[in-house]
């Protein structure tokens, strides 16, 4: 069955070149005009991807994708016409990847298939684990894709919640920025260690929050590790 993607751009030119790519490539496509449109679309049709536009008027891309991360992990390829900040901005809030404009068509299908395959694969690593991972007041279902603190429901995007299962199967081991880079980004793009600090800073505040006292511990000149997972007192 073809891969379905949504394609987010403001630029007729550009979602044309984007579609006869993606269609030559095998997939089937549909297209959005403007953020507000962007997500009737994923509502209506559910892709396997969406390859979103950063720079659009009234609701630009890092929006509408803070929009579907807080109820979807749907794989999001950025195109960016900007500067580096909107690449890390993307990334921390749940970007997959990034592709700069002007980019070539090949190098963008080149990408969403290989976003596609680490997809599939992380569902397929996923299926055998049908236990709870937990630590304290915390755990996981990795299947249900939930987290549950104290009894009540955390909400992350996609690479927080892979950055905190690669802690929790590994409780008690100090984790350096790289391993954790490797675990939220399996494929070879670039990731400043200020990236990986600010998921860190965001899931300790979603868990704090929570009343969580210590879910994440910095070991200074190392890494991190999963903390005691307790109720703040």
């Amino acid at each position: 069955m073809a891969h379905r993607i949504l394609v987010v751009d403001d630029d007729p030119h550009i979602r044309e070149v984007i579609c006869f790519a993606l269609e030559k490539g095998g997939m089937t496509t549909s297209v959005a005009r403007d953020g507000r449109e962007a997500l009737n679309r994923f509502r209506e049709i559910r892709p396997d991807l969406i390859v979103l536009d950063v720079g659009m008027p009234e609701m630009d891309g890092l929006e509408i994708c803070r929009q579907i991360r807080k109820a979807s992990d749907t794989p999001i390829l950025f195109l960016s016409a900007r500067d580096e900040i909107d690449r890390i901005l993307g990334l921390e809030i749940g970007g997959d990847d990034y592709v700069t404009k002007p980019f070539s068509p090949r190098e963008l299908v080149t990408r969403v298939n290989v976003i596609l395959r680490r997809s599939a694969a992380k569902r397929e690593a996923s299926a055998p684990e049908a236990k709870l991972l937990s630590q304290g007041r915390l755990s996981m279902d990795p299947l249900g894709h939930s987290v549950i603190f104290n009894g009540s429901p955390v909400t992350l995007t996609a690479i927080e919640f892979t950055i905190l299962k690669s802690f929790l199967t590994r409780p008690g081991i100090v984790l350096t920025r790289e391993q954790i880079m490797n675990a939220a980004y399996d494929i070879q793009i670039y990731v400043s260690d200020r990236t990986i600090d600010s998921h860190i800073r965001n899931i300790r505040a979603k868990f704090a929050a929570a009343g969580c006292a210590s879910i994440v511990d910095t070991v200074h000149g190392v890494g991190f590790m999963l903390g005691l997972c307790e109720s703040a007192k």
